[in-house]
């Protein structure tokens, strides 16, 4: 659970008011896919269960090979870099353009709670995805009768 500090209801509700307005991402309808330098980002669900994460990032038309996942610390880096060149024989051509993909995206992992050497990715369909286990310790564990002696 997060908490979140709110100012008032009475006095001091107007600023609590624009906060909440102008600290959404009204004004950024166009960009959400796109990084700093106006590339793709692809789109990614996080779900959280009691024994892991599992992330799914839509990335249609490419291969498994395209992708390289690394984990530095509690840091996981999805990005991809590809480049496509057609093999055609015909060096005449009218109009022929260069095609390359790559992005980027990076997640802050729970410090001592990820089990790293579990981390699983498997491409299909056009997603990727990956099961991030948890430790056993932070688990939580079922409730349990204590019996009164």
């Amino acid at each position: 659970m997060s908490l979140i500090k709110r100012n008032g209801l009475l006095p001091g509700t107007f600023p609590a008011l624009f906060d909440d307005f102008f600290g959404r991402e009204l004004f950024n309808w166009g960009n959400n896919n796109y990084s700093s330098t106006s590339t793709t980002v692809p789109s990614v669900n996080i779900r959280e269960s009691n024994d892991n994460f599992e992330v799914e990032v839509a990335a249609p038309g490419m291969q498994k090979s395209d992708f390289q996942i690394q984990l530095d610390g509690n840091t996981l880096t999805i990005s991809s870099n590809r480049q496509h060149n057609e093999e055609k024989t015909e060096e005449d051509y009218t109009r022929k353009e260069f095609s390359y993909q790559s992005f980027q995206r990076s997640f802050l992992l729970p410090k001592d709670v990820v089990n790293d050497e579990g981390i699983v990715a498997r491409y299909e369909n056009g997603l990727l995805m990956l099961t991030i286990p948890k430790k056993e310790e932070v688990k939580q564990k079922p409730p349990r009768l204590i019996e009164i002696g």
